[in-house]
C-alpha cells in the first residue's frame, strides 16, 4: 500500500454524489463538507488498513498465543499484571 496521508498536501478535486437534503443542512449550518468527507475517508483507510493488517497476520497471533499456552509468557515473572506474580504483592 504505497498511499500516505500525511506525507502528501496536494489536493485532488474529486465528484461526489450527496444526499441533497444533507447537503443542503450542511450548508446551512456552515460545514465544511470537503472537509468532512477528507476526514472521514482518512479514518476509513486507517480503519481498513488495521483491519487487513490484522488478518494478514493473524496465523502469527494465534502461533503466538499457542506458544504462550504451551510455555507460559517468558515474562510472567516480572509483569504487573493481572496474569504476572507481582499483580498480588
Amino acid at each position: 500500500m504505497g498511499y500516505h496521508i500525511m506525507t502528501s498536501a496536494t489536493k485532488r478535486k474529486t465528484s461526489l454524489t450527496l444526499d441533497a437534503a444533507a447537503l443542503d443542512c450542511a450548508k446551512d449550518l456552515g460545514i465544511n463538507v470537503s472537509a468532512v468527507a477528507e476526514a472521514a475517508l482518512i479514518r476509513a483507510v486507517a480503519e481498513t488498513r488495521r483491519k487487513t493488517w490484522l488478518a494478514e497476520n493473524a496465523d502469527a497471533f494465534a502461533a503466538q498465543s499457542d506458544w504462550h499456552e504451551r510455555h507460559g509468557h517468558p515474562l510472567a515473572d516480572i509483569m504487573t499484571a493481572p496474569a504476572g506474580p507481582s499483580w498480588n504483592t
